[in-house]
């Protein structure tokens, strides 16, 4: 550890009373440690009882997982909205983020930026033979938006800790139209800047459990000299299933922690982002790091809401990897989301008791802590008087000033950071998802469930947006202004999928008995014949001349690509819906107004691309364009908001449209 937290510290702040200050140094201590018995019987278990057996239920952990579900299901009626706002004030640490963001001038402060500057202030990650060598190189896992990295930077810079830092970062990819959008981050402001140093995969889907990207990674980063740091800060959205969370995630700590083995040299660090540690897949991979690395801690941030699951796993000096190799081959072998059905990595019998009572004592200790905040935040939220408001107030400002002495945050100029704003990213698009799309109490969220599809549109998140068509004329103050002048067409290139991305736009089809109304236009057929009718009307019209082009969305890069190249060669692009209620024939329309001769590269280019197309195996291979764009020319000027306008506005159409045809007539806007 790099040094133990320090209660006087926050004491010695003198404007805060003696029982705030000792309040506040103890929710900055959360950290337990596995102490390795003498008798080095911690070994790592034979290969060949590696996922073979069953999956095993420890009494005394099943017992906690049991009284903390209970607990939590106190909250089932509660709307998720007022509960959230309620916890975020009780939250001692809840106004760490906006100070740093503005004292210290942080890149992507976040959260989880805070959290991470905080175990980086309170362990030694860096290994000393990179400091001592003047290089460092990591990598991050699951790392959407960025914010380990940023903050890793912010650290480094501005503690004068000099070297040639290297990093390499892998994450769902945002860009990618097969990922389920629940699952991404749609923050891209860091991604946007730095996408050379992202790692998506030969599918460009950026999933990390599949064995293929892992054996891939290690090449990408085949450069390093070592890898000195690997982060994991991976989950999945687990509120249609709170009480299993543990389990569900359980395959993702698998193949995160799989991966930092393979990945990390000897004496290199490992953080690894869990959540209760209940099960029996919990205790073995506890159990295989603490024999692999020489030690290993388990430490809730402050900055980690206090009434969550939520712990870090930190793992430094990692020993030789030869020891673990004929392991980690079979592991590897057994890599991907389904690793649960092929059993348990280590059965009980090879887990040593001693090992076993210092995790149930960890355990325990998480979830006392955890209970005590959600009793406090449940009695608070039915009454709170003036004042517990006010010390949980003077709670909160202690935190700060606590935070900001113990870790030394220091202000970084904007010219140090990683991302220089060369390209804001797709900000457009986390407008929608940036919105909590989960709303109301768990259990009227598990009712709405239930109900059939245009029943959860009208009354979810998204009735907003199907009435707003009915309201606004969209797309009559939309207009691209062009011909667009910064676009490099000597840079693009093509990027084909060779993977599953139309079987996953298909299995997650609002209207499976629709297929053939799909939003998408993402069919390759459709693409091609799209790009073949743009060409063949380009290379007809006349100076001056208007397109109106059919279209069924541009929700993929390679339609987004189009409108840029249409951009290129008008002097304004705009869109109309049709008011029709026509829903199968129902399409927007691009209005290209005062044509101009594109440049000859750009016609050659999209000719190639379109021969291309042709000569791609039969649609079923699941083989098509993906991009020709770079994503970061898409990302630039007017483009991003005017795809989003249009693609909204298509969006509320074809819904409102479908429910005037379920319905059988006119669905009338509720105006209040």
């Amino acid at each position: 550890m790099k040094k133990q937290l320090n209660a006087e510290k926050a004491a010695n702040i003198s404007s805060f009373s003696l029982d705030i200050a000792k309040e506040i140094g103890e929710l900055f201590r959360k950290i337990t440690t596995y102490v390795k018995p003498s008798s080095e019987e911690w070994k790592i278990p034979d290969p060949k009882e590696c996922l073979v057996h069953d999956s095993y239920e420890h009494s005394c952990l099943q017992a906690l997982k049991k009284s903390l579900n209970n607990v939590k299901n106190q909250l089932s009626d509660k709307n998720l909205e007022v509960w959230h706002q309620h916890t975020s004030f009780t939250n001692r640490a809840g106004k760490i983020i906006t100070h740093v963001r503005t004292a210290a001038n942080a890149e992507v402060c976040t959260q989880a930026w805070c959290k991470f500057y905080e175990i980086l202030g309170t362990f030694s990650l860096v290994p000393k033979q990179a400091l001592q060598y003047g290089e460092l190189n990591t990598v991050h896992l699951c790392e959407a938006p960025g914010a380990f990295i940023a903050s890793l930077n912010h650290y480094l810079k501005s503690n004068s800790l000099y070297c040639d830092w290297t990093w390499v970062a892998n994450t769902l990819n945002p860009y990618y139209e097969g990922n389920e959008s629940g699952s991404m981050i749609m923050d891209d402001r860091l991604i946007a800047n730095t996408l050379p140093w992202w790692f998506f995969g030969s599918d460009n889907t950026g999933d990390i459990m599949l064995q293929k990207h892992l054996l891939e990674l290690q090449g990408f980063t085949k450069n390093m000299r070592t890898v000195d740091l690997v982060t994991a800060d991976g989950s999945f959205d687990c509120q249609g299933n709170p009480d299993e969370q543990e389990a569900l995630v359980a395959p993702l700590h698998y193949c995160e922690a799989v991966a930092a083995l393979l990945l990390l040299s000897q004496g290199g660090s490992f953080v690894l982002k869990m959540f209760t540690l209940y099960e029996h897949s919990s205790v073995c991979l506890l159990y295989l790091l603490n024999c692999c690395f020489r030690s290993v801690h388990v430490f809730k941030p402050a900055t980690s809401k206090a009434g969550n699951s939520e712990v870090y796993v930190v793992c430094l000096d990692y020993c030789s990897k030869e020891a673990v190799r004929p392991l980690l081959s079979k592991m590897i072998r057994n890599f991907g989301p389904d690793v649960a059905s092929r059993g348990s990595l280590f059965p009980n019998s090879l887990i040593p008791v001693t090992f076993l009572r210092q995790h149930e004592e960890i355990c325990n200790y998480f979830y006392k802590r955890q209970v005590e905040m959600i009793t406090e935040n449940l009695q608070l939220f039915h009454s709170m008087t003036t004042e517990q408001r006010q010390k949980l107030n003077n709670l909160r400002d202690c935190a700060v000033e606590f935070y900001m002495d113990q870790f030394q945050v220091r202000y970084l100029h904007r010219s140090k950071w990683l991302s220089k704003n060369i390209i804001p990213g797709c900000i457009a698009n986390s407008k929608l998802f940036g919105h909590r799309k989960q709303f109301d109490s768990f259990n009227e969220r598990k009712e709405l469930e239930s109900l059939a599809w245009k029943d959860k549109v009208l009354k979810g998140y998204y009735k907003g947006q199907v009435e707003k068509h009915i309201l606004e004329g969209m797309g009559t103050d939309c207009v691209l202004v062009g011909p667009a002048e910064d676009c490099d067409v000597d840079s693009w290139y093509v990027l084909v999928d060779m993977g599953t991305m139309l079987q996953k736009i298909s299995q997650e089809l609002l209207i499976p008995d629709l297929q053939h109304l799909t939003l998408h236009d993402g069919e390759p057929r459709y693409q091609c014949e799209l790009l073949g009718c743009i060409l063949q009307s380009l290379k007809n019209l006349k100076t001056g001349a208007s397109l109106v082009l059919p279209i069924l969305s541009a929700f993929t890069r390679f339609t987004a690509g189009l409108v840029l190249a249409l951009h290129q060669c008008f002097r304004s692009v705009t869109f109309r819906c049709p008011t029709t209620a026509d829903t199968v024939g129902s399409v927007a329309v691009l209005l290209c107004m005062d044509y101009q001769q594109p440049p000859s590269r750009l016609l050659t280019f999209l000719g190639d691309v379109h021969c291309q197309m042709s000569n791609l195996p039969e649609p079923g291979n699941s083989c098509q364009v993906l991009q020709f764009v770079p994503m970061d020319a898409l990302l630039k000027g007017a483009l991003p908001e005017f795809l989003w306008n249009m693609n909204m506005a298509i969006a509320g159409h074809r819904l409102h449209m479908l429910i005037v045809a379920e319905q059988g007539g006119i669905m009338q806007p509720q105006i209040n």
